[in-house]
Order: C-alpha cells, then structure tokens, then sequence
C-alpha cells in the first residue's frame, strides 16, 4: 500500500529564536570550533559579515518543535538521510518561522521488499517571510508484508 496521500501534510507552525550560547553548544558538540561560530572579530571580517551557524543546525530546530501524525507503525521507520538546502545562513538572534511538510512519498525495491521513502522537510523562514534554509529528512519505511 502507497502513502502517496501523505504529500502535502503539513504541521501546525513553529517559531525558533536561535541564541548565540545554544548555537555555540552546538557546534561543540559535534566537535567544530571553527571561529565562525564562536569569535566575534573573526566572523565579522568574513564574508558572512559575523557569528554563523554551522550548516547542520537545523537539525536542532527541527527537534524543539513541530510534529506530523503520519499514522505509520514508528518501528517500522529509519532515518536514512538528512541533507540541507540554505538560501541565507543562520545567524544568533533569527526568529524563525518553521513549518513540516510531507514533500514527497517514493518506492523503492529491496533485499527484502518493498520500501517507501518518505521526504520531511522542516521550512525555516527569517522574519521578512524570506526562506531560511529547509532541512530535509528521508525516512526510510519498510511495510509489513502483504500475505500472498
């Protein structure tokens, strides 16, 4: 069975203010201490014109806030990818405006059968309204099998 009619299904809305500090422990945790996150004088005299996010922020929002009901057996999920499509960077003090949406529902054949992937995009805009970045999540989703 196709979970094509999830296309389209969105969450409600979610806002995000990003804080200089959470997005510095951020980048600590995953290991970066390039100055572009956490010096001041550095950042400025960059192209970026100051303190940035690192690319793979995103990741965090999207886990503060935001929820669809896909009314799929969760056991049967996996997180296969996440990838990141910026328009503008994310600086400290951006209030953003989030939403998820289901863009895409794909099949694929396996080993073991068939397998759904499903495409979650968490859209980010600025303030303006202006697209931030979205930040995609490819689920991967192996239906239980059909009896013959």
């Amino acid at each position: 069975m196709s979970n094509k009619h999830l296309i389209g299904l969105k969450s409600e809305v979610f806002h995000y203010k990003v804080e200089l500090e959470h997005l510095q422990n951020f980048a600590k945790a995953i290991g970066d201490d390039n100055p572009l996150y956490f010096d001041e004088e550095f950042a400025k005299n960059s192209i970026h014109g100051g303190i940035i996010a690192p690319p793979t922020y995103p990741i965090a929002i999207g886990a503060t806030g935001g929820s669809i009901d896909l009314g799929l057996d969760q056991r049967r999920m996996l997180h296969g990818e996440q990838s990141f499509m910026y328009e503008k960077v994310i600086r400290p003090n951006d209030e953003l405006t989030c939403q998820l949406v289901i863009s895409d529902v794909y099949e694929k054949a396996g080993k073991n059968g068939k397998m759904e992937f499903i495409l979650l995009d968490t859209e980010m805009r600025d303030s303006s309204g202006e697209l931030v970045v979205i930040s995609r999540t490819n689920i991967v989703y192996r239906p239980k099998k059909q009896a013959v």
